[in-house]
Formats: C-alpha cells, sequence, structure tokens
C-alpha cells in the first residue's frame, strides 16, 4: 500500500503556512527598505499581498501588486529580474534548507472582488435577493 504523501483535498499545512507569511514579511520589509540595489525596482511601491509554498517548501508563489495598480508588467519585470537578490534576502532571514525558488504573480483578488460587487449591485440581482429573502427558501431553517 503506498502512502500518499500530499494531498490536494487537504490543502496548506501549518508549516507551509508559517513559512509562507516568513517570506510575505521577509519580502515586504526587503522592498520597502529597498534593499535590492535596481533603482527601478526602488522607485516602485509594491505590496506583497500573500505567499504560498509548494509542500517541499522549494517553491514560493508571491503575489504582488504595485501601489495604485498601475505598471503592473513594469513590476513584474523588475522583480523578476531581481529575484536572485530576493532569493538571497529570504535565504539569508529564513532558517530553511533550501531558499525558495520565488515566482512573481499579480494578485487579482481585488479585481475579482470589484466584479463581485458590482454583480451584487445590479438590480436583477437585488430583486433576486429580495425575493429568496421574503420567501425564506435560501438560507432559512425553516425546512428543519
Amino acid at each position: 500500500m503506498s502512502i500518499r504523501r500530499h494531498n490536494a483535498a487537504k490543502g496548506p499545512s501549518q508549516r507551509q503556512l508559517r513559512v509562507a507569511e516568513l517570506i510575505r514579511r521577509t519580502l515586504s520589509d526587503v522592498l520597502n527598505r529597498a534593499d535590492v540595489h535596481d533603482p527601478e525596482l526602488n522607485r516602485m511601491s509594491i505590496t506583497v499581498s500573500e505567499v504560498r509554498t509548494s509542500p517541499d517548501l522549494k517553491l514560493a508563489t508571491v503575489f504582488v501588486m504595485p501601489l495604485g495598480g498601475d505598471n503592473q508588467e513594469a513590476a513584474l519585470k523588475a522583480l523578476a529580474r531581481n529575484r536572485p537578490a530576493l532569493r538571497r534576502a529570504v535565504g539569508k532571514e529564513l532558517t530553511l534548507k533550501f531558499a525558495p525558488d520565488l515566482r512573481f504573480r499579480l494578485d487579482e483578488t481585488f479585481d475579482r472582488m470589484d466584479d463581485t460587487r458590482r454583480i451584487f449591485a445590479d438590480a436583477r440581482v437585488q430583486r433576486d435577493v429580495a425575493a429568496a429573502d421574503e420567501d425564506g427558501s435560501i438560507g432559512g431553517d425553516e425546512d428543519r
């Protein structure tokens, strides 16, 4: 019988979550202090919103958003260009066997929240929600 080490349905382990948060804090500090020797990157104000690590902690996907949401592609290029220096800073700060490889992605959470708000503000959706509340058919305990 084989043992499954990585069950995708379980979600990240406590260690993955803890290491991801440490990576997020370290990268935020490094970018905030402008410790990287790249004037273009140092001019940008970048928010590190989330980090997700692989189960073996060798890969970290870093979700970033430039302040104001503009120059997104330039920010990703600057981060990718300075990936070795950022990886070195993370490796120095954390006491892991391997410094994780960093992958930078744009954080689209705010865009999805705006889309969700727009959908809920639609008159048809408001009408349907009001009708469901009157019926008590959705989310109510009347059926029990």
